[in-house]
């Protein structure tokens, strides 16, 4: 049975087109006012955090951020929701991004409070702080860290749990499930003492033109692009392309398939008749008859994948080398 599915998915497409590349370029006002803004205060910062998806490790890194801000600062790059990513993974992106010149990276999940990523944030930070030439900022008490990163990848979340594991008070930051929620730096938000730590909760920015299209497509599917924008179906696609190059075929169970698709368009509508997702549509004689909505289909199979209930998928695992060996990457946290 195995073998026969594994030749089905041979057949499969090889590369992955886009019709409308101007959907993969999302860059309003406040992310151009947001990035100002973060250079102006750099005077004012003892370190950068940027924050990122673990399953993009490598793709959609804004490199104004290397080049503009971390450059000039100590800086320490967290990478978030590392609970959807193979944790055997970890060293190979660790050298790959140690190549491209960052050195210190710290994998987290900040839904989990007692996340040992988490709580490696601040003691990091504190020992990086200490140990580097603050120039105008060496006579201040106060260590003053801003939080950096493209949308949607866990920057206030990060801010909240850090509060939250070492002043043990509430949320500071405001959170959302979607791109931009956060739409200019924010004021100091205090979240250890001794010395007092104040983190800069800044609005998500991405590149103004994507560099290639499957990283654009690789930020859409983790939700650092506006959903309507791409297009659902458009990312949903994309998402069924990975995973059947991945031979990753849970989505078959997910979306009431008979076995592994390469046609976006029946998966849509055999996921919409599992979900019981219909349209109410005027028939040419004036009646009505229903259709399966395969737009709640499509965002039903990609809030499968964002929870996870796809699996552990690694987005960027042609970008690392060495890869690790296949039956490796099913090891849990």
């Amino acid at each position: 049975m195995a073998s026969t599915v594994n030749n089905v998915a041979r057949k499969f497409r090889k590369s992955f087109t886009v019709v409308n590349k101007e959907a993969l370029r999302w860059f309003p006002g406040h992310m151009g006012r947001g990035l100002r803004k973060m250079q102006q205060l750099l005077k004012s910062v003892d370190c950068v955090i940027e924050v990122h998806d673990a399953r993009i490790p490598i793709s959609g890194r804004n490199p104004a951020f290397q080049y503009q801000i971390c450059g000039i600062k100590p800086n320490l790059l967290v990478l978030n929701k590392k609970d959807l990513v193979e944790r055997n993974l970890r060293p190979a992106i660790e050298e790959r991004l140690k190549k491209d010149g960052t050195s210190k990276v710290i994998f987290t999940n900040c839904k989990d409070q007692k996340c040992s990523g988490v709580k490696q944030v601040i003691p990091t930070v504190k020992e990086m702080v200490y140990s580097s030439n603050r120039y105008n900022r060496n006579e201040e008490p106060d260590f003053n860290i801003m939080v950096i990163g493209v949308p949607n990848v866990g920057k206030s979340s990060l801010i909240n749990v850090l509060r939250n594991t070492h002043l043990h008070k509430g949320s500071a930051a405001r959170v959302g499930g979607v791109a931009g929620v956060t739409r200019r730096v924010q004021n100091k938000i205090k979240v250890s003492e001794n010395p007092n730590l104040y983190l800069l909760d800044t609005p998500g920015v991405l590149q103004p033109t994507v560099k290639d299209v499957e990283s654009g497509l690789k930020l859409a599917l983790c939700a650092s692009l506006q959903d309507h924008l791409v297009g659902e179906e458009v990312i949903a696609d994309y998402l069924l392309y990975c995973l059947n190059k991945k031979e990753n075929f849970r989505y078959v169970d997910v979306m009431g398939l008979d076995g592994p698709c390469d046609m976006i368009g029946t998966v849509l509508v055999k996921g919409a008749i599992k979900i019981g997702k219909f349209l109410k549509v005027k028939n040419y004689d004036g009646t009505y008859i229903q259709r399966p909505n395969t737009t709640a289909a499509a965002q039903y199979f990609i809030k499968e994948f964002r929870e996870g209930n796809l699996g552990k998928i690694f987005l960027d695992l042609d970008l690392i080398d060495p890869l690790p060996r296949k039956h490796e990457l099913n090891h849990g946290l």
